[in-house]
């Protein structure tokens, strides 16, 4: 078994060696995130401004909660970026999966292991900084240890589940030559499934009830349920895990399904 996960490890030092070669996007990136996290954080703490005495508001958040809620989960959408969508799609239409296709390695695991570094580096030189700088602006709530190690848990499967949903999303590029479109869909649904950006417990209860049905919620609200102590329970705890962990098994058995059929529909022209 050390041997075979040994054979993606060059895939992984390769893939954050050329992601070092342009440092300047985690500038450009981190900017993005920071912008779009203060306007986010900023007219959500509008709406919690006239809570009576700071206590709690609508969803039961208070002003501090929020404000981390919000501030967490666009640095969980951050560490979903991992371009695996994006990669994909374009190995597909170039045809350069051909060449992946004949060496003794799992193509998806190569995406896999090849995303990892993005995911850190993303961590480290973009959400953990954002994180710092909001600090010093407005206040956030202060997990407990048990909270924050559930939340550590549940964000490693939340990167899993982005990482399959991306994936699928890529391998639409064997049925469409362009899949921009399928992105921009994808992006839009997960971010307003997921709580990003709107919490789900502030839905309307249908509404909620379909966000709670999809994997989607696993990727944002799920940890942040577990960082601020919304769950009923250590039983309430292992439940939200549980239900992550159930998509991520759910969806990585269906990326190696569609994976399969989708070699079957596949065209490499030229020469």
């Amino acid at each position: 078994m050390s041997v075979r996960v040994s054979r993606y490890f060059p895939f992984a030092t390769g893939g954050l060696q050329s992601l070092l070669q342009y440092r300047s996007m985690f500038v450009v990136t981190g900017v993005t995130a920071a912008a779009g996290a203060a306007v986010t954080v900023f007219l959500w703490r509008a709406v919690y401004a006239d809570a009576p005495g700071g206590g709690t508001g609508p969803g039961g958040f208070t002003p501090a909660s929020i404000t981390t809620y919000l501030l967490v989960a666009q640095v969980l959408q951050v560490l979903h970026a991992n371009r695996v969508d994006d990669e994909v799609a374009a190995e597909v239409y170039r045809g350069d999966v051909a060449v992946m296709l004949v060496r003794p390695v799992s193509y998806p695991l190569v995406r896999l292991f090849a995303c990892l570094p993005v995911v850190a580096a993303n961590a480290a030189l973009v959400g953990v900084p954002a994180l710092l700088l909001f600090s010093f602006l407005v206040p956030l709530t202060t997990p407990r240890p048990v909270d924050a190690a559930l939340f550590a848990v549940s964000t490693t499967l939340s990167v899993l589940i982005a990482f399959c949903v991306n994936l699928l999303t890529g391998m639409t590029g064997f049925v469409t030559t362009n899949t921009w479109g399928v992105r921009m869909v994808k992006q839009s649904v997960v971010a307003f499934f997921a709580g990003q950006l709107v919490p789900i417990a502030l839905m309307p209860g249908p509404l909620a009830a379909v966000a709670g049905a999809l994997p989607f919620k696993g990727m944002v609200d799920s940890p942040l349920t577990l960082l601020l102590g919304r769950y009923d329970g250590m039983g309430g705890a292992v439940a939200v895990l549980a239900q992550q962990a159930g998509w991520a098994a759910g969806l990585t058995v269906l990326c190696a399904v569609l994976w399969r059929a989708a070699l079957g529909r596949l065209e490499v022209l030229g020469g």
